[in-house]
């Protein structure tokens, strides 16, 4: 089972460098939304609906979602191996790990799956 779990894992740095990177994307999608709002104060469902519309719209929104999902992954995984240790619980720390794991990996799989069925209705 570890060493399904190592398929997904990176170095450190990746992570760090892959959690900033995820960061500026989900940051740059809230500024982009936000200035939307702004721009357009007395917004109709038929400015929100062609926005939405819009492909680059669809796959930025795409991307945000990824991005989300690979830094909610890193964090917690790293939250897990940090905190759900043999030291700390005993020794059913690793299983326990390992389905808080595969059950977060699911939720997150799921959601991309919602994503992509949301903005392009398969």
């Amino acid at each position: 089972m570890m060493a399904f779990f190592a398929r997904f894992t990176l170095t450190g740095p990746s992570n760090w460098i892959i959690q900033r990177i995820t960061a500026i994307v989900m940051a740059a999608y809230l500024f982009f939304i936000v200035g939307f709002l702004v721009i357009n104060p007395a917004l109709t469902y038929d400015q929100w609906s062609a926005l939405n519309g819009l492909l680059s719209m669809r796959i930025f929104t795409l991307v945000t979602i990824a991005a989300v999902a690979f830094h909610a992954w890193i964090g917690m995984r790293c939250v897990l191996t940090d905190y759900i240790t043999v030291r700390l619980i005993g020794p059913k720390a690793n299983g326990v790990r390992n389905v808080l794991q595969l059950g977060l990996g699911f939720i997150i799989l799921l959601y991309l799956m919602w994503t992509i069925k949301i903005l392009w209705g398969l």
